[in-house]
């Protein structure tokens, strides 16, 4: 089936600091399915007001947002949904009318992994990150009864700010400090500089029972190859990619696709 455009096609987008293929390659491969007349493109930009002035004035439906725009856009939007406003950070944008509000479908994601992969909430974790993402996983922990942990952060001042909004303490470095659940919400593992990174060291990981990167791309990152080869259970980016961006297409579009379909876009937007 062709995906064919016309003057009423609806534009979707994203806004990256490095843009990767999954969202387009998903997104577009459900409109295809579904034959809605929608085209989805990914972009990165320089002036995060101005493209986002672009989203009201062009009346682009919906936009995703990423690293490093997740908190940065919510000053240029008209409001924010509550799963928005809790954590101060967004990752969709929503335009109705030319009014734009901001949206998070990282959090409910990460909470849905949790229940289905059985991480028992006694868990002590260790969560590496103080970014947007590192907000909405946070407090995925917190509110689904995660309450012994640390945020391990280089940034002081938004580590302990989001220590204090997950009631856990700030650490600079794990150190010795031993931790059952191991989450990475950093670049570290992404493709490009930081690809042959591990964000926790062996003898962390091998003293973990979980370990769960929301990295995506790629997918087997060498923190989760890591975990893999000692025998731990994990729960890897492209299980989040996939449960966030369900949310935002059916936000931009009021269709929620089949679980059979979903898979499919799912192995097609993966495997690129």
């Amino acid at each position: 089936m062709t995906l064919r455009i016309s003057k009423d096609t609806r534009l979707c987008m994203s806004l990256s600091g490095r843009p990767g293929n999954f969202g387009t390659r998903f997104q577009n491969y459900l409109y295809r399915e579904l034959e809605l007349d929608y085209l989805y493109k990914a972009f990165t930009t320089s002036d995060l007001p101005a493209a986002i002035g672009g989203i009201r004035a062009l009346g682009v439906r919906g936009c995703a947002v990423s690293m490093p725009f997740k908190e940065a856009c919510i000053r240029h939007l008209d409001g924010l949904h509550e799963s928005a406003a809790t954590l101060q950070s967004v990752n969709t944008i929503v335009a109705d009318d030319g009014r734009l509000t901001g949206y998070n479908t990282d959090y409910s994601a990460v909470v849905k992994l949790l229940h289905k992969h059985g991480v028992p909430t006694s868990s002590r974790y260790a969560l590496r990150g103080s970014g947007g993402m590192a907000k909405a996983v946070g407090c995925a922990l917190r509110d689904s009864g995660f309450a012994d942990g640390s945020i391990v952060a280089r940034n002081e001042a938004a580590g302990r700010a989001l220590a204090e909004q997950c009631g856990v303490h700030w650490r600079e470095a794990l150190g010795d400090e031993p931790a059952a659940l191991l989450v990475n919400v950093t670049p570290l593992g992404m493709r490009g500089a930081e690809a042959d990174q591990l964000a926790f060291d062996e003898q962390a990981v091998e003293a973990a029972n979980w370990v769960f990167d929301v990295v995506a791309v790629p997918v087997e990152t060498p923190l989760i190859r890591l975990a893999r080869s000692l025998g731990k259970p994990v729960i890897n980016g492209g299980e989040v990619i996939v449960l966030q961006a369900v949310e935002q297409f059916v936000l931009y579009t009021g269709v929620r696709p089949d679980d059979e379909l979903i898979e499919r876009a799912a192995r097609f937007a993966l495997a690129d």
